[in-house]
C-alpha cells in the first residue's frame, strides 16, 4: 500500500502545465521458482477491481504521455511494474490481470490517437486526476 501512496504523488505532480520489469529477487521467490511448486492460489483481495481500474489508467497515461512528450518517458511502465511487483508478488493470476488492465487501457487510446491532440491533453489529465484519486482512496480505504 505504500507504493499506491507514492504511486498518488506521481499521479499528482508528475505531468508538466503543457501536458497536463521489476521482478521479485527475493530469496523467498528464488526458492519457490526453483522447487517446481505450483503457485499458491491467491484469494481476491478486496480491492482487486480497484487496482485494475488503476492499471487501465496507468497504461492509458502511459501511452498519451509518449504520445504527446518530445521526450519519450518510461515512468508510468516502471510504476506500473513496481504495484505488480508489491501487490501480486508471485500470484500469477492476479499479475496477469493487472498486466492486462495496462494493456487494455494502453491499447485503448492507441486505437484512437496516432498524434497529439488538444483532446490527447485533456484525457491525460483527466485519466492522471482519476488514478489520483483512486490511488488515495485505496490507501486510505485498505492502507495499513
Amino acid at each position: 500500500m505504500r507504493k499506491l501512496a507514492r504511486l498518488t504523488l506521481l499521479l499528482l505532480t508528475w505531468a508538466s502545465p503543457a501536458v497536463a520489469q521489476q521482478s521479485a529477487n527475493t530469496p523467498a521467490a528464488a526458492a519457490a521458482a526453483n522447487t517446481n511448486q505450483p503457485a499458491p492460489e491467491s484469494k481476491p483481495a478486496p480491492y482487486d477491481g480497484r487496482l485494475e481500474r488503476l492499471s487501465e489508467i496507468l497504461g492509458a497515461v502511459h501511452y498519451l504521455r509518449n504520445l504527446c512528450l518530445k521526450d519519450g518517458e518510461d515512468t508510468w511502465r516502471k510504476a506500473m511494474e513496481d504495484l505488480i511487483s508489491m501487490e501480486a508478488g508471485n500470484e500469477q493470476v492476479r499479475k496477469e490481470r493487472l498486466t492486462a488492465a495496462f494493456n487494455r487501457g494502453y491499447r485503448s487510446f492507441a486505437s484512437v490517437y496516432a498524434t497529439c491532440t488538444a483532446q490527447a491533453v485533456v484525457a491525460e489529465e483527466k485519466y492522471r486526476n482519476e488514478g489520483a484519486t483512486l490511488a488515495t482512496e485505496i490507501t486510505a480505504r485498505f492502507g495499513n
